[in-house]
């Protein structure tokens, strides 16, 4: 399985876990690699790489499962100190800093050696590897049991309740159903990462991508502005961070410093209240959620979080988010990476060429990590299945993307502007979408998530359909090809008015409820004037899902919606399963009460609507 050890050196070390440190997901490899000695990634000097490995994926030697490889920092080494006794700590060249350590062959062979060993030992191990600089030989050097997260209680989810609290401060839009207690810390700039304190109350005006880092260390975060369908509503829901949106106030009501409790638990409306609150703790017992006949699934994008609710045992992913991958972890507009020789201002491209440090070529960057992040979702939730939506920011999105003013144009409605499927045969991003392709093809055909089912969004007329399928098998995408399911987002009047004619084209629609209820009702989604007047429930909204439901099953078609009214109002989710939905896809804070929603909704159906669609 491996060789005995040699003589000490100074060539390329890491550790490895047979399971995600973080969360305890069973069915990864987790390899650290950095150059020198293993010490300075014990004493964590270094930012080393990381390389995660599906092992489920690894028996076949067809198949690449290496769902994420994370170039570090690597700014120094520890070797052997020449001519004295012990070691030293010395900075890596420029060549080391910018390349893997290990190559994605070498990355397998470790991967499938710790699956070897924790077979042989019947747990989870913690593992030291080395690599001979000479001649290129792998060697493992020690195992030991892994110890953090054996302790943990697994299957197991928390509930809040809060008994008392001083002073409210503020109020807004509550996300999640947590509570937390730190210091107020106001940060007004992303720039100010650095400063950020891990633990505090992240208050701010609003967010973006930029501010991911700050918010994964916050143990709050409240915003002046924003609605449920926000940046910090969306980041906040899938790292489990309890969030309170729009309280229009908060900058300048809370101070720095100040104690506060900001809590999610009591409703639709969170509240910040004065100094440390009483609130009450009580594990919900997983095992004991009740089964159902209609699916829950879940809303992610952020590939990194998708790990932490692997416990849910949802059944897969309704709405996959590909543009959170591209916003948050490749950040340089499509095109950009296509050719980036057409992009015309330098500083721009020596910032591309900077982020796309360790990969092949600009393209390669952008594939390879869309790749990853797409499989890094599919992985926790696989075989079930995992709907990926096609890109879909809007024209003012993608062009605050590095490099991204100079391919879009400037519109007066981007929310109803050049978006979703009337770009990926246009060929003002032809060359882009043949990228977001060439990623699901890899993550379908070489690391081998054929759970990955590709959802279309934003689709307005048939000959646009047409065209899109088209496009994807010119790209390889071909659907029915290596069992490629392709759903459309059921979203605009035309989807549901032309819903046979839609049938004819795809396999599964995915009603969009947030697009929907804003096109059918003509309310901006983001208004928070006619904030009470946008209700997905609304009977005009209702009618068109009934008959796209009564149309699709006659069709042999599947039926899910993924927005975001199951996870506001459980109540929505019995309307649902009366019309007969195939499924339910929720944000992660949401799945418990929308699971045992659709449970007690299945209970109470008449005689003879018993049996599933």
């Amino acid at each position: 399985m491996c060789n005995a050890w040699s003589a000490p050196t100074a060539d390329p070390r890491g550790f490895i876990f047979t399971l995600d440190t973080e969360t305890g997901f069973p069915r990864v490899v987790q390899i650290d690699a950095a150059w020198g000695l293993g010490e300075s990634v014990v004493k964590g000097t270094v930012s080393p790489d990381r390389h995660t490995v599906f092992k489920p994926l690894l028996a076949s030697s067809d198949l690449r499962p290496v769902t994420s490889r994370v170039l570090g920092e690597k700014a120094e080494k520890t070797v052997y100190n020449p001519g004295a006794a012990g070691t030293a700590s010395v900075a890596t060249e420029e060549d080391e800093r910018s390349r893997f350590v290990l190559t994605t062959d070498e990355v397998l062979q470790l991967a499938r050696w710790a699956v070897a060993i924790e077979e042989h030992y019947g747990r989870p191990m913690d593992i030291e590897w080395a690599k001979d600089g000479r001649t290129g030989e792998l060697f493992i050097v020690q195992a030991r049991p892994e110890t953090v997260q054996a302790r943990r209680v697994q299957g197991t989810l928390m509930s809040y309740t809060l008994n008392s609290a001083g002073p409210l401060l503020v109020s807004g839009i509550a996300i999640g159903q947590r509570v937390a207690i730190g210091p107020v810390q106001k940060i007004t700039s992303s720039a100010e990462v650095a400063s950020f304190t891990t633990g505090s109350v992240l208050v701010t005006e609003m967010t973006d991508p930029d501010w991911v880092p700050i918010m994964r260390r916050a143990a709050a975060i409240v915003t002046d502005r924003g609605g449920r369908t926000s940046h910090a509503a969306i980041v906040s829901r899938e790292l489990g961070v309890a969030a309170i949106i729009g309280a229009g106030n908060a900058t300048t009501a809370l101070l720095d410093g100040q104690i506060v409790t900001v809590s999610c638990a009591e409703g639709e409306i969170g509240h910040v209240y004065a100094g440390a609150a009483d609130f009450t703790e009580v594990e919900i017992n997983l095992d004991d959620l009740p089964a159902t006949r209609t699916k829950v699934m879940l809303n992610l994008g952020d590939p990194t979080a998708a790990m932490r609710w692997w416990q849910l045992g949802s059944d897969g992913v309704g709405l996959a988010r590909m543009e959170f991958i591209v916003g948050n972890h490749i950040k340089v507009h499509p095109m950009a990476l296509a050719n980036i020789d057409a992009v015309t201002d330098e500083q721009t491209r020596d910032e591309i060429r900077r982020r796309c440090r360790g990969f092949d070529d600009p393209a390669s960057f952008f594939v390879d990590t869309l790749a990853a992040g797409i499989a890094g979702i599919a992985a926790p939730m696989f075989p079930n299945p995992v709907v990926v939506r096609l890109s879909d920011f809007k024209t003012n999105e993608y062009a605050a993307l590095i490099g991204g003013d100079q391919f879009e144009p400037a519109e007066a409605n981007p929310m109803l502007g050049w978006r979703g499927a009337s770009r990926y045969y246009d060929a003002g991003y032809r060359a882009g979408f043949a990228l977001e392709c060439a990623a699901l093809r890899k993550v379908r055909d070489e690391m081998g998530f054929t759970n990955v089912v590709v959802m279309v969004p934003f689709c307005r007329t048939l000959d646009e359909a047409d065209r899109v399928l088209e496009v994807m098998a010119e790209e390889g995408l071909r659907r029915g090809d290596n069992d490629l399911q392709v759903y459309v987002m059921a979203e605009i009047p035309s989807n549901f008015l032309l819903a046979d004619e839609f049938c004819d084209r795809f396999d599964g629609f995915s009603i969009g409820s947030n697009d929907l209820t804003q096109l059918v009702l003509g309310i901006d989604r983001d208004s928070q004037r006619l904030a009470p007047q946008f209700d997905e429930r609304n009977p005009a909204v209702m009618r068109l899902i009934k008959e796209l439901v009564e149309v699709a099953h006659r069709r042999g078609r599947v039926v899910g919606l993924c927005g975001q009214a199951p996870s506001d109002h459980p109540d929505f989710a019995r309307l649902l399963v009366d019309i007969g939905i195939d499924s339910i896809s929720v944000t992660p804070d949401s799945f418990v009460a929308v699971r045992q929603a659709v449970a007690c909704a299945e209970i109470s159906l008449p005689i003879g609507q018993q049996e599933p669609a």
